[in-house]
C-alpha cells in the first residue's frame, strides 16, 4: 500500500481510508434507519442498535487512522485548475466540519450509553464508561447525538454534491483524485 501522495494523485492509503470511512458511515446510518423497522424490544432491534454502536466506534478508530495516514502522506495533490481563495477556504471549512462530525458522533454515542448506565460493547468486547450514570444528561446527550445525525445527512450530501460540482460543472480534478481507478492511470483528467 502506497502511503505517500504524489504531485498528481493521492496515495492508495489515503484513497482507501476515505472510502472505508464512507462505507462505515453508510453502514452506521443504515443500522440507525433499519432499526426502526424492527419491533420494539425485539432481538433484531437490539442487534441493530449494537451494530450501530460498534460500527460508530469503528468510524472513530478509522478517522484516527485516517488522520495519521493523512499526516504521513504529505501534501495533497493540487486541484487543477486551482481554486479561488474563497473556494479553498470553503473546502477547508467543509473538511473540518466533516472531521468534527466523524469524531464527535461516536464520542456522543459512547457518552449517551455511559450516562444511561448501559453496557458499552464493541462487537462484544466491553469498553469502559466515559462517565457515571446520569439519566438527565443521557437524555440531553442523546438528543444532541440525534440532532447531529440529521445534520450529518446534510454534511455528507454537501460533500458529495461539491465533488460532483467540481467534476461536472467546474471540470477540475477534485473528484478523480479520490477515485481508486486513479491509481491505475495516474495524471489529471
Amino acid at each position: 500500500m502506497n502511503l505517500k501522495n504524489t504531485s498528481k494523485a493521492f496515495s492508495s492509503a489515503v484513497i482507501d481510508m476515505h472510502w472505508l470511512t464512507a462505507l462505515l458511515l453508510a453502514a452506521v446510518y443504515a443500522c440507525m434507519e433499519l432499526r426502526g423497522w424492527a419491533p420494539e424490544g425485539s432481538s433484531l432491534r437490539a442487534s441493530m442498535k449494537a451494530l450501530h454502536f460498534s460500527l460508530g466506534l469503528c468510524v472513530l478508530l478509522t478517522v484516527a487512522a485516517r488522520l495519521a495516514v493523512r499526516w504521513t502522506a504529505g501534501a495533497a495533490p493540487p486541484i487543477v485548475p486551482a481554486l479561488s481563495a474563497t473556494q479553498g477556504l470553503l473546502a477547508r471549512l467543509g473538511h473540518v466540519a466533516l472531521y468534527a462530525f466523524l469524531i464527535a458522533m461516536p464520542i456522543l454515542g459512547w457518552l449517551t450509553l455511559s450516562a444511561a448506565g448501559k453496557p458499552i460493547l464493541l462487537f462484544g468486547a466491553a469498553l469502559p464508561a466515559l462517565m457515571a450514570p446520569d439519566e438527565a444528561l443521557a437524555s440531553q446527550v442523546k438528543a444532541l447525538h440525534e440532532t447531529l445525525a440529521t445534520i450529518g445527512y446534510f454534511l455528507m450530501g454537501l460533500h458529495a454534491a461539491a465533488a460532483l460540482a467540481h467534476h461536472y460543472l467546474r471540470h477540475d480534478n477534485t473528484l478523480v483524485r479520490m477515485l481508486a481507478s486513479r491509481r491505475k492511470n495516474g495524471g489529471n483528467r
